[in-house]
C-alpha cells in the first residue's frame, strides 16, 4: 500500500475578500475531487484572502500509479488560469516504512 500527498501553495488573482477567495477555491477543490476521486481540502492560509494551501491525498496499490495520479493533479491545478501555483510539495509513504 502506498500513501502520497501533495500540498499546493497558491496565489489568487484579483481577490479582495474571503468570500471571493472561496468562490475561486471551492470549484478547484470540487473539480479535483470529482475528476480524480481523491481526498482534497483547503489546508492553509485560511485567513488570507489572496493565498491558499490545498492538500491532496491518494492511497494506491503501487508507487507508479500514485506518482501518475499526483502528476495529473499537479498539471490540472497548475493549468488553472485564475491562480498562480507558487509551489507544490510531495511526500510518499509505503506500508514498508517504519
Amino acid at each position: 500500500m502506498w500513501i502520497g500527498w501533495i500540498e499546493f501553495d497558491i496565489l489568487l488573482g484579483d481577490v479582495h475578500s474571503l468570500k471571493e477567495k472561496r468562490s475561486l477555491v471551492r470549484p478547484i477543490i470540487a473539480e479535483v475531487k470529482r475528476r480524480f476521486s481523491i481526498s482534497v481540502a483547503e489546508v492553509g492560509h485560511l485567513d488570507l484572502h489572496r493565498r491558499s494551501a490545498i492538500g491532496v491525498a491518494v492511497v494506491a496499490a503501487d508507487g507508479r500509479h500514485l506518482v501518475e495520479v499526483l502528476d495529473e493533479v499537479e498539471r490540472f491545478v497548475a493549468a488553472r488560469p485564475e491562480i498562480e501555483l507558487l509551489s507544490a510539495h510531495r511526500q510518499y509513504r509505503t506500508d514498508d516504512d517504519e
